[in-house]
C-alpha cells in the first residue's frame, strides 16, 4: 500500500489467537487470547481496588469502573506510549471492543429483565409528571448547549443528530444506578424513593426510545427517507417481538416450576434469541442493544424463570465483561484534549446546564405537587444521577462520528461529577429520621405479665428455622393470644442484577418490608405462614434488603418501630457434622455485635445445634429441658425471666442453678471483693419470684432450683459440662464471672456464653445468650422516639407498632 508521499507502508498482520509460549520464542502479548486475559485481570484489579477504596464515602461501582477506564486510558497511564502499545495495541481493541460489546449486550438483557413494564403502568401523575420535567427541560437545555458547542469545539458534525444527541445524554437518569443508592441511603420505601424509581423508570423507557430516534437520524447521511425506514423497520421489530417472542418465552417461564431445576434447553433458547434479537436490530440500523434489552423486558417476571437466568448470567457478565466496557470508553476518553479556558469553560458549561436542566425542572414539579421542600430537592438531585446508559448513549455518538474526542471526554467528565455528588448531596441535604413511638416493655422481664410479647426474629437462611419456631413455640407458654412475632429475612444487598430484582420487590412493600401479599414464594417466608396457620400465635413476615455493613439499621428500627420485647439473632458460626463450630462469615460477626450495641430492647444470640429437631415440633409434642445457669446481674434475670416465660408451656421442665462463691470471695474468684448492693437485691428478688410461681402449682412442680458452691474456675467449667444433656442453655451475657476460656473471637458472647459456644462443650445443646435492655447503655440510638398524642406509656401497643388513629 502506497503513501502519498511514495513510501510504502504494510498493513499489520492480524493478531493470531494463541502463542506457542514464551520458550518457543513468541511474545504473549502479540497474541489475541493472552493479551485479552491480560487486559481483564488488570481491569478487574484496578476497578475493584476503586471500589473498595470508594466504598467508605458509599459510591456505586459504576463510579469506580468509570474512573477506571480513564485511568488505563490516554488521560492517566495510558499516556506512557510503551504502556499502551504493550497492553492496549491499536489492533487489540476490536477484540476487546467485541467481547466487551457482548458483555454490554447481556447486561442490557438483565437490565430489561429488571424493568417491569407494569409498575410504569401504574406510575401515579405525580412520578409521571416528575418524570416528564426530569426528560424535556434537560433535553431543552441539552440542545441549546449544543449550538454553543458546535460553534467551538464541535464544527462541521451534523446538526441534527447532535443536538438529539446531546439532548439525550442531557437528560438520562440511570435507573440501576439510582436503585442501589435509594437502597444504601435507606429511601426506598419513603414517599421520595417510591417517586424516585417510578420517575427513574419511565425516564429509562423514554430515553431508549429516543436514543434509538438518534441512532436513527445519525445513520442517514443521504437521506431522511433511510432514517424514516430505520424507525419503521424498528417498530416493526417491536411489534413481531411482542406477537412472536412474548408467547414463546411466557411459555417457556410457565413450564419452569417452584423449586424444580430450569431446562436447559429453556436456558440455551432464551440467551440464543437475544443474541438473534441483536443481530437483528443490528441490521436494521438502530443497535445490537436494543434487541438484548427488548427480549429482557419480554421475558415473564413471575415464577422463577426470570430469576434463573440472572442467576446464569449476571456474575461473569457484571463482574467480568461489563468493566470491560468502562475501559474501552476510558481509552476514548482524553482529558488531556480539553485544554484552554474556552474547553474549560464548556465542561462547567455542560456540567451546569446538565444540573440545573434535572435539578430545577424536577424541583418545581415536585414542589408543584406539594412534595416537602427537603424532599423536593433530594428527590432533584437523585433524578441528575447518570450511569452506564450515559456511557452507551456517548459511545454510540462517538462511533458514529457525532461526538469527536474533546466533546466526549467534557461530556464523560459530566456523567462522572454529576453521578460522584448524588450521594453526598443528598444524605446533606435528606436524612429521614427514624421514629418509633416511645414503649415501656422493652424486656422480656416486665411488672404485668399479661401484656402482649413481641420477638423479632432474625434468619439468614433456611438453617435456622425450626430452631426459630421451635424456641417461639416455647415461649407461648399459656397465654396463646399474647404472642406476636415479626420474623424477619436478612438479605444481603451486593452490586450483583439479582439485587435490584430484590429491591423491585421491596419497593412498594417497605424496608424491612412486609410480604402482604399471599402469592410470596419465599420458603422461608412460607415455613413461618404455616407456623401462623397451626398456631395461634401472631406471626409476620418480613424482609430486610440492606448492605451487612447497616443491615443492624434496619433491624433495630423495626424493633423499636414494632415495639418488641427482644431481638433473636443467629450466632455468626454453624455446627458442622462433625460437631465443629464453622463461621459463616465475618461480616455475620459483626451485624451481631452492632445489634447489640444499638438495639432498642433486649437481645438474644442463638446458638443453634438443632433445638427441638430439624422440624418443626406441635405444640402437643413439646417435651424439652431447659436450664438456666445463674451467677447474677442484669443479663442473667432477663435469661431467668425468658426460661420462667417458657417454664409455663405444659412440655417444658426448667432448671435454675445457681453458682453460689466461698463466703469472701466473688465468682471472680478474687478476695477484695466490692459487692453491689442493688444488684443482689434484684437478684434475690428475682429468683424468689421464680420459687414462689414454682411453688404455688397445684400439681408436681416440674421446674427445679439449686445452688452449686463453686471454689474456682474450674469447678464452674466442671458444672456447665454437665449441662450438656439439656436442649437449650439461656445465660446472660455480662454475667459477672470469670472469663472460662483463655482466648475467644467472640467476645460479644460474655464469659459464659463464649464457652457455651465452644465445640468442645456440646453438639447437642443450643444456647441463647441474652441481654437485657439497658437505656444507659445506648448512647447513639437509630431510632428517634417521638411521641403521640402526649401519654405514650399508657398508649395501648398495636400489632403493627402504629400509633392508633
Amino acid at each position: 500500500m502506497a503513501t502519498p508521499n511514495g513510501t510504502n507502508m504494510a498493513c499489520p498482520a492480524p493478531m493470531k489467537a494463541t502463542s506457542n509460549g514464551a520458550f518457543q520464542g513468541d511474545d504473549p502479548l502479540h497474541f489475541a487470547l493472552p493479551l485479552l486475559i491480560l487486559q481483564i485481570c488488570l481491569v478487574i484489579v484496578l476497578t475493584r481496588a476503586l471500589a473498595y477504596i470508594l466504598k467508605p464515602i458509599r459510591q456505586p461501582r459504576v463510579i469506580a469502573e468509570i474512573i477506571g477506564g480513564i485511568l488505563l486510558g490516554p488521560s492517566a497511564i495510558g499516556r506512557s506510549k510503551t504502556f499502551l502499545h504493550k497492553v492496549f495495541p491499536t489492533r487489540s481493541m476490536t477484540v476487546l471492543d467485541t467481547i466487551a460489546n457482548i458483555g454490554l449486550l447481556f447486561f442490557l438483557f438483565l437490565v430489561g429483565l429488571e424493568l417491569d413494564m407494569r409498575s410504569i403502568r401504574r406510575t401515579g401523575r405525580k412520578a409521571l409528571g416528575i418524570a416528564l420535567a426530569g426528560i424535556s427541560l434537560p433535553f431543552v437545555l441539552g440542545i441549546g448547549t449544543s449550538f454553543v458547542l458546535r460553534s467551538t469545539i464541535s464544527e462541521g458534525v451534523s446538526k441534527a443528530p447532535f443536538l438529539v444527541f446531546m439532548g439525550v445524554a442531557m437528560s438520562i437518569t440511570a435507573f440501576p444506578v439510582l436503585a442501589r443508592i435509594l437502597a444504601e441511603l435507606k429511601l426506598l420505601t419513603t414517599d421520595i424513593g417510591r417517586i424516585a424509581m417510578s420517575a427513574a423508570a419511565v425516564n429509562d423507557v423514554a430515553a431508549w426510545v429516543l436514543l434509538a430516534l438518534a441512532i436513527a437520524i445519525s445513520g442517514s447521511d443521504d437521506s431522511p427517507v433511510i432514517a424514516l425506514w430505520v424507525l419503521l423497520c424498528g417498530v416493526a421489530f417491536l411489534i413481531i417481538a411482542f406477537f412472536v417472542l412474548r408467547p414463546g418465552l411466557a411459555l417457556m417461564a410457565r413450564r419452569s416450576f417452584e423449586g424444580e431445576p430450569v431446562k436447559e434447553i429453556h436456558i440455551c433458547i432464551t440467551l440464543s434469541l437475544v443474541l438473534a434479537a441483536s443481530f437483528i436490530t443490528d441490521t436494521i440500523g438502530i443497535h445490537a442493544l436494543f434487541g438484548a434489552f427488548v427480549v429482557g423486558i419480554l421475558v415473564p417476571k413471575e415464577g422463577p424463570f426470570a430469576g434463573i437466568l440472572i442467576e446464569k448470567i449476571e456474575d461473569l457478565v457484571s463482574g467480568l465483561f461489563l468493566p470491560l466496557y468502562f475501559v474501552s470508553s476510558g481509552l476514548k476518553t482524553n482529558v488531556a484534549t480539553i485544554s484552554g479556558a474556552t474547553s474549560w469553560g464548556l465542561l462547567v458549561l455542560v456540567i451546569c446546564t446538565a444540573c440545573v436542566g434535572k435539578i430545577v425542572g424536577t424541583f418545581i414539579v415536585s414542589r408543584l405537587c406539594k412534595v416537602p421542600l427537603r424532599e423536593s430537592l433530594a428527590l432533584a438531585f437523585l433524578m441528575n444521577t447518570k450511569g452506564l446508559v450515559e456511557l452507551i448513549v456517548l459511545n454510540i455518538g462517538k462511533d458514529r462520528k457525532v461526538l469527536n474526542d474533546q466533546t466526549f471526554a467534557i461530556m464523560v467528565l459530566m456523567a462522572l461529577f454529576t453521578t460522584f455528588i448524588t450521594t453526598p448531596i443528598v444524605t446533606a441535604v435528606y436524612k429521614p429520621a427514624r421514629k418509633a413511638a416511645p414503649y415501656k416493655h422493652r424486656t422480656v422481664k416486665r411488672k404485668d405479665v399479661d401484656t402482649e410479647f413481641r420477638i423479632l426474629a432474625c434468619f439468614h437462611s433456611t438453617r435456622n428455622i425450626s430452631t426459630l419456631i421451635n424456641i417461639i413455640e416455647s415461649s407461648r407458654g399459656t397465654r396463646r393470644q399474647k404472642l406476636c412475632v415479626y420474623a424477619i429475612h436478612l438479605m444481603e444487598l451486593s452490586e450483583r442484577s439479582s439485587a435490584i430484582s430484590m429491591i423491585h420487590k421491596a419497593r412498594s412493600n417497605g424496608l424491612p418490608f412486609w410480604n402482604k401479599k399471599h402469592e410470596n414464594k419465599d420458603q422461608m417466608v412460607i415455613a413461618f405462614e404455616a407456623y401462623r396457620q397451626l398456631s395461634s400465635v401472631i406471626v409476620r413476615p418480613m424482609t430486610a434488603i440492606s448492605a451487612f455493613s447497616n443491615i443492624h439499621e434496619d433491624i433495630c428500627t423495626s424493633a423499636a418501630q414494632k415495639r418488641v420485647a427482644i431481638i433473636l439473632i443467629p450466632f455468626h458460626k454453624h455446627q458442622r457434622l462433625d460437631g465443629a463450630m464453622e463461621s459463616l462469615g465475618h461480616s455475620f460477626h459483626l451485624v451481631n455485635q452492632r445489634v447489640l450495641r444499638h438495639a432498642p430492647c433486649s437481645v438474644g444470640i442463638l446458638v443453634d445445634r438443632g433445638f427441638g429437631g430439624t422440624t418443626q415440633v406441635s405444640a402437643s409434642n413439646v417435651s424439652y429441658k431447659i436450664v438456666v445457669p445463674f451467677f447474677g446481674g442484669p443479663d442473667d434475670r432477663e435469661a431467668l425471666a425468658y426460661g420462667m416465660r417458657m417454664a409455663e408451656h405444659p412440655g417444658i421442665l426448667l432448671n435454675v442453678i445457681r453458682f453460689v462463691p466461698s463466703p469472701g470471695k466473688s465468682l471472680k474468684f478474687d478476695k477484695s471483693v466490692i459487692e453491689d448492693n442493688v444488684d443482689h437485691e434484684e437478684d434475690e428478688l428475682m429468683l424468689s419470684e421464680f420459687k414462689s410461681t414454682n411453688s404455688n402449682k397445684e400439681k408436681e412442680s416440674s421446674n427445679l432450683y439449686e445452688e452449686m458452691l463453686v471454689e474456682n474456675k474450674a469447678e464452674v467449667v466442671d458444672a456447665l459440662k454437665a449441662l450438656n444433656k439439656y436442649n437449650l442453655i439461656l445465660v446472660g451475657r455480662m454475667a459477672p464471672t470469670v472469663p472460662l476460656v483463655n482466648k475467644t473471637d467472640c467476645p460479644e458472647l460474655g464469659p459464659v456464653g463464649s464457652f457455651l459456644a465452644s465445640s468442645e462443650f456440646s453438639t447437642t445443646a443450643s444456647v441463647l445468650v441474652v441481654q437485657q435492655y439497658n437505656p444507659s447503655a445506648n448512647l447513639h440510638p437509630l431510632v428517634e422516639e417521638q411521641a403521640y398524642y402526649g401519654e405514650t406509656s399508657s398508649m395501648p401497643d398495636s400489632p403493627d407498632g402504629v400509633p392508633p388513629v
